[in-house]
């Protein structure tokens, strides 16, 4: 069965830090571009960053440059993205993707939530 499963999310306090786990099964991560996503209700689903699956050029989104940082660890067949210095403004279900040509997977997604 194909299918990317998140995991990290939780309830931190700001200036705390996250680390966002995605995994893969049924398919290999080495030759696709993964991204991840946020979204908060009534809101439309915002890119946070990817990483290129040829060259492991990585892109942030201007509001979390300097403090996110996405990563592959392809031994084991899954993506991370470590969140630093947490805003309230970062809250939102994180969800990750996977990009190959036609082929796009989209995981089901982690809360992030953050607040005193």
């Amino acid at each position: 069965q194909v299918q990317l499963v998140e995991s990290g999310g939780g309830l931190v306090q700001p200036g705390g830090s996250l680390r966002l786990s995605c995994e893969a099964s049924g398919f290999t991560l080495d030759y696709y571009t993964i991204g991840w996503f946020r979204q908060v209700p009534g809101k439309e689903r915002e890119g946070v960053s990817c990483i290129s699956n040829s060259d492991g050029n990585t892109y942030y989104a201007d509001s979390v440059k300097g403090r996110f940082t996405i990563s592959r660890e392809l031994a084991k067949n899954r993506a991370h993205l470590q969140m630093n210095n947490l805003q309230p403004a970062d809250t939102a279900v994180y969800y990750c993707k996977a990009v190959w040509g036609r082929r796009d997977y989209w995981g089901r997604g982690t809360q992030v939530t953050v607040s005193s």
